[in-house]
């Protein structure tokens, strides 16, 4: 295999306008997403930025970034414009969706969905969850849960669903993290298809690849990275950067 990191981010997000280039620690946060990535080790990092205010703060700290329609729909449309202009010949084939609001994720987590693509033939797409926070985490529709087939290690499992609703019983529920790896095909066949009566009712783009009949295989990460999506996440990020100095 030979992946890619690409990081979608652009200025125009509902809840925290401009989020990218807010400041954590001194750091903008998409240097910090980039920076994580890196670490990961796994192949080359790059934003597939939607605008050029953040081409250029990833390119003052060193990074790459290019430029995509700023009218892209979805993230998942972002990468594989970006895609397109990085890698034209087809030399990647495996490519890591990592969310431009995750500044402290662990690069673990990101070799983890290689390693998923390359332990698992049958996986199109990888992705990671993580065990539940608390006890609300079960009804609480803002949290996305994974329901897995889980293999005799604990430490992946074949997803069967991602759902918002409440989920009953004794079993580990399991958070999802959003965080993906694609087998170039499956990026470009879940690019191409509209979305699904599933994705539509649960909000959950994951589920259109469900529907068009890709496997997804998920990693247990011990616990789900901060995700910057209001202004009360920015102050807890910052916060975890004055911590961690």
């Amino acid at each position: 295999m030979n992946p890619l990191i690409l990081i979608p981010a652009r200025m125009a997000a509902t809840r925290l306008p401009g989020k990218p280039l807010a400041d954590i620690g001194g750091v903008p946060m998409i240097v910090r997403v980039l920076r994580q990535g890196l670490e990961a080790g796994i192949g080359p990092v790059a934003v597939a930025a939607g605008d050029p205010e953040i081409v250029e703060a990833v390119q003052k700290a060193g990074g790459t970034a290019v430029l995509t329609d700023p009218d892209l729909p979805s993230g998942s449309d972002r990468i594989l414009a970006a895609l397109a202009q990085l890698d034209p010949g087809f030399e990647h084939d495996v490519v890591i969706n990592l969310q431009g609001d995750m500044p402290f994720v662990d690069p673990a987590v990101l070799s983890d969905c290689a390693r998923i693509l390359k332990e698992f033939g049958d996986a199109d797409i990888a992705t990671v969850v993580a065990p539940e926070a608390s006890a609300a985490d079960r009804s609480n529709p803002d949290v996305v849960k994974a329901v897995l087939a889980m293999e005799e290690d604990g430490q992946s499992g074949r997803a069967l669903y991602f759902t918002r609703s409440t989920l009953y019983g004794d079993a580990p529920v399991w958070r999802h993290i959003g965080i993906y790896g694609y087998r170039r095909e499956a990026l470009e066949a879940f690019n191409a298809a509209a979305p699904s009566p599933l994705e539509k009712r649960e909000k959950l783009e994951q589920l259109r690849a469900m529907e068009l009949g890709l496997t997804i295989r998920a990693a247990v990460a011990q616990t789900a990275p901060i995700s910057v999506d209001n202004p009360s996440d920015l102050e807890a990020a910052r916060k975890q950067a004055e911590e961690t100095r």
